[in-house]
């Protein structure tokens, strides 16, 4: 993993800055905003600094059993032993703690308030591990034992991740990477920065509705009943709509609901833009041709369980559909609030249909945010939206990761 730092005169120009040197699979891990000092600053003009990295091997893949991880495949590093990996060494930390500590637990409510702190300060940790480490090159010398209260923390890390959902064997391959930094002899703050880091590079770069280019681009909203894409479909189109001054349009494939299409309607009036229903593949592309001057065509999708096949095929048959000469994109809508093993289900069964990016909605409904990550690994598509609400179109934003990452560690 390679880290620099990139200025501008806007955010967007640093990490265009940051996107022409390094390439794609550019990540951000931070954005200051630096103001000017000094006798002359009302003289000055605010800048931004995005710190950027960039990883080799991006790739996340499920690990195998723990005798045949390798840590860095094309790095020399020295081993511990088995009997003498992390998780054993954090249970002989914890064996060694006076009897005192372990029959009370003051230690665990001050490291949950101390990880609040580190995580508020985490641009500065970061600032630290950049000067350090310029560029990053995970180069390992002899493992050496851990300090206690690394140990400790890793511990936390560990426990931290498990509560919010996130699915063992991912925790186990985090912390793994982590543990590198551990034998280094790391201080907490480095080994919170570098697993921060790796959690961002695994989420990557949100990737959201691209608005120029052919005209109309039609956007599919997929996924199964009850998680929010007629209201996912018109908060996005609204914001299009009054904040970017695009052209949309609306197509409703949901014939199976009448409050769906008359839900639509409304949303439709209340943008002044044009909505058809439509019940087959050719009424979907004579509508879209009647469009042709429209930058977004929206189209509503009929949500049906993933087990009925006759209606898991008729939307094969409507995606497939379209005409060559439309560019589209397909996003999966998914609650946050669903069952993991439900959701890796609809993620396989929707993967046949088409390849899609990642909609997350009702995240006021839950307080574990475990899920977004294991399917955005699991599935290997690319995060968009979330929603936080009913409210049109306020409710939803772009997937911010330095958040998500801030609050699958513990913070706020």
């Amino acid at each position: 993993m390679t880290i620099n730092k990139y200025q501008g005169r806007t955010k967007e120009e640093a990490v265009e800055k940051a996107k022409q040197e390094l390439g794609e699979g550019t990540v951000i891990l931070n954005v200051k905003e630096i103001k000017p000092k000094g006798i002359f600053q009302i003289f000055k003009n605010t800048t931004y600094e995005v710190t950027a990295a960039v990883e080799e091997k991006e790739a996340f893949t499920v690990p195998k059993k723990a005798e045949n991880i390798s840590l860095a495949a094309d790095e020399k590093i020295a081993l511990p032993k088995p009997e003498s990996d992390w998780k054993e060494m954090l249970a002989q930390a914890r064996a060694a703690e006076p009897p005192a500590e372990k029959a009370t637990e003051p230690a665990g409510n001050s490291l949950h308030e101390d990880l609040e702190r580190r995580l508020e300060n985490l641009s500065n940790m970061l600032e630290k591990q950049f000067a350090a480490e310029h560029p990053v090159r995970e180069e390992i010398p002899e493992v050496r034992e851990a300090d206690s209260e690394s140990l400790q923390f890793m511990k936390m890390l560990y426990r931290t991740l498990l509560e919010n959902e996130v699915n063992e064997r991912y925790v186990n391959q985090i912390m793994e990477e982590g543990e590198k930094v551990l034998h280094n002899g790391s201080s907490v703050d480095m080994i919170l920065a570098n697993v921060y880091q790796k959690l961002i590079l695994k989420l990557g770069q949100p990737e959201v509705i691209c608005a120029d280019g052919k005209k109309p681009r039609v956007i599919f909203f997929i996924g199964p009943t009850g998680v929010g894409k007629t209201t996912t479909l018109a908060k996005i189109a609204s914001k299009y709509k009054v904040e970017y001054e695009k052209k949309v349009a609306f197509l409703t494939a949901d014939t199976y609901r009448i409050a769906a299409t008359d839900q639509l309607r409304t949303y439709a009036n209340i943008l002044d833009a044009p909505m058809s229903i439509i019940y087959t593949v050719e009424e979907m592309n004579r509508a879209i041709a009647q469009m042709s001057d429209y930058d977004l065509v929206f189209v509503d999708t009929a949500g049906f369980s993933h087990h009925n096949d006759t209606q898991r095929e008729d939307m094969k048959k409507l995606l497939d559909g379209l005409d060559e000469a439309y560019e589209k994109e397909v996003y999966l809508v998914l609650s946050a609030t669903t069952k993991y093993r439900d959701l890796l289900e609809i993620a396989d069964i929707y993967k046949e249909l088409a390849d899609y990016r990642l909609i997350f909605t009702k995240l006021d409904e839950t307080s574990a945010y475990g899920n977004i990550l294991n399917i955005r690994l699991y599935s290997g598509a690319k995060l968009s939206y979330m929603t936080v609400g009913q409210n049109v179109p306020e409710d939803i934003e772009v997937f911010d990761m330095q958040k998500l990452v801030k609050q699958l560690l513990g913070g706020r």
